[in-house]
């Protein structure tokens, strides 16, 4: 696949996040606003994960039958189209309406990683996955700051330049993004998913629930033990977010040509097992520290478990193995800051040492999964 094609579909997906990542800076007090309480805050904030964790098989799926880029598109106007109605909401049902839609289009990024799949050979796919990750952390770190600035204007202000943006993104798509010419027409049905598969996604889960456990109770332990307020903690994960993007950049395909995509992404599990609990236990400094390395080793992770999915069966199916990924990812998403938190209050450390655990399994599972039949048949037809 030309070059440029490919970084058609990473800023593709980058201006995607970068759009749904503007309006979280407001978002709560937009919802405060609008009547919600602590707990329908949460229920705010899980519908995206919620309607992710159903719709992004389906997504998928989808894109095996009907082509990479319709699917694609369909999931940018779905966005643009979410983050107006968000802009527009005047009660909080229609702001948890308008999050769940956009959660249901979020699956964008499972087609985007079948689309580099299907178009770049076997040797440069963990590299094009790298990039993609590259692409998500850094809308992570760039759009809530844009939201910051556009904050003083409102939420709406947010929520409208956010759907501008998506437009504007969809817009440039549907000129500039063919569908990759590698891509194979799946057959009507499939079977349920294999070993190799269940495994892959049961990686995924166990780090992103690791990871959003740190992520959820790091605000608290930063203001309890360290005297953190909103900037330190902002620039805290703003650190995290970069080591995760700088390992993304490059390192991460160098270690995968050396050791291969399972070996990595194992390494990268055992490495957040053993900076997990090391983040409360020390001085604010460690605690940084430990966090940037544990969000480098969840770099190490991410797209060498993509890669391994999409080598984890035939290639016209590779849209669903990728979405079943990402539902797995969304489903840590709903469940991890909730076990954080009730791990956080019967003890600081609980948490962290839960996470460390999960890792852990995680690294096995991960190599588990390489010595599956599916994967070295996958691996061996998309050669």
């Amino acid at each position: 696949m030309r070059r440029p094609v490919q970084l058609v579909i990473v800023l593709t997906v980058f201006i995607d996040l970068l759009g749904f990542t503007v309006i979280l800076p407001s978002l709560p007090f937009f919802a405060a606003d609008l009547g919600a309480t602590g707990i329908l805050y949460g229920f705010t904030v899980t519908a995206y994960s919620v309607a992710q964790f159903l719709a992004a098989p389906l997504l998928g799926r989808l894109s095996d039958l009907y082509g990479r880029r319709p699917v694609l598109l369909l999931a940018l106007a779905g966005s643009a189209l979410s983050l107006a109605l968000s802009g527009a909401a005047t009660s909080l049902g229609w702001l948890i309406a308008a999050r769940a839609l956009a959660g249901a289009f979020g699956g964008s990024i499972s087609v985007a990683q079948a689309y580099l799949a299907d178009a770049v050979p076997e040797e440069r796919r963990t590299a094009a996955m790298a990039r993609l990750g590259m692409a998500i952390g850094t809308a992570f770190v760039a759009g809530p700051a844009l939201g910051a600035v556009l904050a003083p204007w409102g939420f709406q202000a947010s929520a409208y330049a956010a759907a501008a943006l998506a437009a504007a993104n969809l817009v440039a798509a549907w000129f500039l993004l063919p569908e990759p010419p590698g891509r194979r027409r799946a057959p009507g049905r499939t079977g349920p998913p294999g070993t190799g598969v269940l495994l892959l996604s049961g990686t995924g889960f166990l780090t992103m629930a690791a990871f959003v456990g740190m992520e959820t109770t790091l605000a608290f332990l930063g203001r309890d033990r360290y005297g953190w307020g909103p900037e330190a903690i902002g620039l805290a994960m703003a650190a995290a977010g970069l080591s995760m993007a700088a390992v993304q950049a490059g390192p991460v395909t160098l270690l995968a040509r050396r050791w291969g995509d399972a070996r990595v992404a194992a390494a990268g599990a055992v490495v957040m097992a053993a900076c997990l609990p090391v983040v409360p236990a020390g001085p604010a400094w460690l605690c940084v520290l430990a966090v940037c390395v544990l969000s480098a080793g969840n770099g190490l992770v991410t797209p060498t478990v993509a890669s391994l999915l999409a080598a984890a069966g035939p290639p016209d199916r590779r849209g669903a193995r990728l979405g079943a990924g990402q539902s797995a990812s969304a489903f840590a998403r709903i469940v991890g800051p909730a076990g954080a938190g009730v791990l956080f209050d019967a003890g600081v450390a609980l948490p962290y040492v839960a996470g460390a655990g999960l890792a852990g399994l995680a690294a096995v599972t991960v190599l588990a999964a390489r010595n599956t039949d599916a994967l070295s048949v996958g691996q061996q037809e998309s050669s």
